[in-house]
């Protein structure tokens, strides 16, 4: 039984004794390519700090061969050696015939450490040495995939398609669905989805192609497809959100609320979910169910801002203004820098009688809400209450400019004074 073989068994059998001796004994000989061949296999089978060992050895005796810088460097990394694992890749030279190897390594390690463009630049250079190599296409488009840049990537495996259908295992019209949808072309993404779902139709392939079918406004597609994912899998949550936000844009606002719901049931504290319920409710005419979905998605998330202002909203438009006021209250007396949060805390203060306090937040959103004509008008009339007609004559002017075919402001201000004015 050669030496190889003798490992082998023992690491089979798990008989780590036999295993550390023959290895002890292999540390002693000068049979180079046995070493070889059983460090690689040791490191096949996770055994790294004994396989790094037996290339340490080959190293002292093969200093210059360059394969044994690339693999060593391989099992210093798995060590967490990285500094002495990149200079031995540094160290192989563009002449040395592994070059490309080592090009590759480190592009996979400065990928691993998200160094996105430090791993692009090295496979270009890869790429720039052979540039018909499937293989080293396949890692630069990946690589440009993962870096977000997804039409060059695309133009990559639209090059591979060409040649082969899938790489390692991979489906390269999966890929591209992958990478036009990811950089918004989804029309293009369209082909490689009904493609992929002739042989595959796995969830995530549904989701993909519903969601392309969507964001071009082919709803229903999009609902036919996220019906049968469903069905496939009832716990593949992100389907609800994109079944009921298909329904709603096929106008099917009852539709698209049930299925909001469904969703919750499956999970409860999807705060997003518990958000598209509320604003649905609202268009279906159902405040008080609003108003329960959206207070929900503030106990998951109390600074989640847009149940915060649709709350806000929908109190204001109730004249619900103690509980307006609890919601955006703030022990620093801040809400952040959100005009129309001021906004509806002035109106709540002015039904409640309490000018100060209204006046001090109608000046807060004035410079954010500029350009709301309702707002002004309410601040315009609300300063003209309270004695404050200088100010209130400047915001009426504004209004004026905003609509000039507004006979109630325009006259209001033709009938003032020169002085006033």
């Amino acid at each position: 039984m050669g030496q190889l073989q003798e490992v082998e068994t023992y690491l089979l059998d798990g008989d780590l004794d036999a295993l550390q001796r023959a290895i002890d004994k292999l540390e002693a000989s000068t049979d180079f390519d046995a070493l070889y061949d059983v460090a690689g296999l040791l490191s096949e089978y996770g055994f790294i700090q004994e396989a790094d060992r037996l290339y340490g050895i080959l190293r002292v005796h093969l200093p210059d061969e360059a394969q044994l810088k690339i693999d060593r460097a391989g099992t210093l990394l798995e060590l967490g050696e990285e500094d002495e694992a990149l200079l031995l890749l540094s160290d192989v030279k563009p002449d040395d015939e592994e070059y490309v190897q080592a090009l590759l390594a480190l592009a996979d390690f400065y990928q691993m450490t998200g160094m996105a463009e430090a791993a692009i630049g090295k496979i270009k250079e890869a790429h720039s040495l052979v540039p018909h190599e499937p293989i080293i296409r396949f890692a630069y488009a990946e690589l440009l995939l993962d870096a977000g840049k997804y039409a060059e990537a695309a133009r990559f495996y639209l090059d591979l398609l060409q040649e082969t259908d899938e790489m390692g295992g991979v489906s390269i019209a999966s890929r591209l669905a992958e990478a036009y949808s990811a950089g918004a072309a989804y029309e293009e993404a369209i082909p490689y989805y009904e493609e992929l779902l002739e042989s595959q139709a796995t969830p995530d392939i549904l989701f993909g192609a519903a969601f392309a079918y969507y964001q071009t406004r082919q709803a229903e597609r999009a609902i036919r497809l996220l019906t049968e994912l469903i069905e496939m899998d009832p716990d593949y949550f992100s389907a609800y959100m994109l079944i009921g936000q298909s329904h709603a844009l096929a106008e099917n606002d009852q539709k698209a609320y049930e299925w909001f719901l469904e969703g919750i049931k499956r999970d409860p504290f999807d705060k997003e979910l518990r958000l598209a319920a509320g604003k649905s409710a609202l268009k279906l005419g159902l405040p008080d169910e609003a108003e329960q979905q959206l207070e929900e998605a503030l106990a998951l998330d109390p600074e989640y801002i847009e149940p915060i202002i649709t709350l806000a909203s929908l109190y204001n438009e109730r004249e619900k203004d103690e509980e307006l006021l609890s919601l955006l209250a703030d022990p620093n007396g801040e809400i952040g820098d959100i005009p129309i949060l001021h906004a509806f805390l002035a109106y709540a203060y002015q039904r409640l009688e309490q000018f100060e306090e209204a006046y001090a937040f109608y000046g807060k959103a004035y410079d954010g809400m500029r350009e709301d004509f309702g707002f002004l008008e309410r601040y315009a009339n609300f300063l003209l209450e309270e004695g404050r007609r200088k100010e209130a004559l400047a915001i009426v002017r504004e209004l004026v400019e905003l609509d000039p075919a507004n006979e109630n402001w325009r006259a209001f201000l033709e009938a003032q004074t020169d002085e006033e004015v």
